[in-house]
């Protein structure tokens, strides 16, 4: 137990940092950064970003992937990205919070990529519709697609089984710190931002992790889930 304990109070350290914490902050957009790149978010220099980076990589927070001359940083699993997420919904997002009270509407909190996955009040919608219309079901603190989910998501491009196949959590319930209600995560999360990205439902803004709804996702969305954005 002791040991366990020095073990979470380490991690809990590595998190405290205010550099480290901005740094992987910048990484749940879901792609990977160099260590100037992420020096530049947190404010300092390269050398510290570097130092402060190889912790995160000993402690399994994050993986580093080489490619030519520069060096990646990304989350190490998903699972991590998830912790730093769900670490957000301990924030007040101002001082006039309180329990009744959601942040101010903004383009983050209306739409927003969390790792690899559709978060904000669009994500949270989705997920509410997809279960409203049977498609998924809530079993055990997981998702699990239904006999007409399994259908209705063929019809969109994604295949149940291949999704199933990949070596990591299927779908599971993410609770989003905007919200304060639960999103769709996991590899069927995944599938579906990837799809809704190559099909110009939405798209990415630059630089941000706010995603637009297109004119076409608006119509898919109203056609398929019967929702009104």
């Amino acid at each position: 137990m002791e040991e366990f304990e020095n073990k979470f109070a380490q991690i809990a350290s590595l998190l405290g940092d205010k550099s480290r914490s901005v740094m992987l902050w910048c990484l749940l957009d879901g792609r990977a950064y160099t260590a100037l790149e992420l020096s530049v978010c947190a404010n300092i220099s390269a050398q510290s970003a570097s130092n402060h980076l190889k912790k995160l990589i000993q402690a399994h927070i994050l993986q580093v992937e080489k490619q030519g001359r520069h060096r990646y940083y990304r989350y190490a699993t998903s699972e991590v990205a998830q912790v730093i997420e769900s670490m957000a919904g301990l924030v007040s997002m101002n001082d006039a919070y309180t329990r009744a009270k959601k942040p101010e509407l903004n383009g983050i909190t209306y739409a927003r990529t969390c790792y690899d996955h559709l978060a904000g009040e669009i994500g949270v919608k989705i997920t509410d519709a997809l279960l409203d219309k049977g498609m998924i079901e809530i079993v055990e603190r997981t998702y699990k697609v239904t006999s007409i989910g399994k259908s209705w998501f063929r019809d969109v491009g994604i295949n149940i089984d291949d999704v199933i196949s990949q070596k990591r959590s299927f779908a599971h319930p993410c609770l989003d710190w905007s919200e304060r209600r639960h999103h769709l995560a996991g590899a069927l999360g995944a599938s579906f931002l990837t799809m809704m990205l190559q099909n110009d439902w939405i798209r990415r803004k630059k630089d941000s992790r706010e995603i637009l709804i297109t004119g076409k996702g608006k119509l898919e969305l109203k056609t398929r889930l019967n929702m009104d954005i």
